[in-house]
């Protein structure tokens, strides 16, 4: 089963179906970007989901990993992977302009979403805690009723 997000922004989104379309939205894409700290080495990192605007990539490159940064990721946190997600993907995520990051962690029952400014720096978190209902960037064109992440 895809976890939620991609369910529920499948649709809107991906699909156009009920909502504006316009994105690639794709779950484990491995993520290819060269490490500016060593040349010729790649920093590879598969976030939970990443979406793109179709005017970015409108077509699905013919390889095995991306190397065009998504536009959206959202990373589903647990015990084993939230330092991870928080202290290396994330400021990776931010190096290669990645615009939109939520964090979701269904164990805490907390959704996080931040933007990038124009100096690749993550603004102040938005936060959002149990069962309500937000518009959040970039998906803020429907409503997300965030107690059906909880519920899984």
């Amino acid at each position: 089963m895809k976890p939620w997000p991609i369910r529920r922004l499948g649709g809107p989104f991906d699909l156009g179906d009920g909502g504006p379309g316009g994105w690639r939205i794709l779950d484990e894409a491995e993520l290819h970007f060269p490490d500016p700290t060593s040349p010729g080495a790649v920093d590879v990192v598969v976030p939970d989901l990443a979406g793109w605007r179709l005017a970015r990539m409108p077509e699905l490159p013919d390889a095995a990993y991306f190397t065009l940064a998504p536009d959206w990721i959202c990373e589903v946190l647990s015990k084993s992977t939230e330092a991870y997600d928080r202290d290396v993907k994330k400021p990776l995520y931010a190096r290669e302009g990645v615009r939109d990051a939520w964090l979701i962690d269904p164990v805490a029952r907390v959704f996080e979403g931040y933007t990038l400014d124009e100096d690749r720096r993550w603004g102040e978190a938005r936060v959002h805690r149990g069962d309500v209902r937000v518009r959040i960037e970039p998906f803020d064109a429907i409503e997300l009723d965030l107690s059906i992440l909880w519920s899984r």
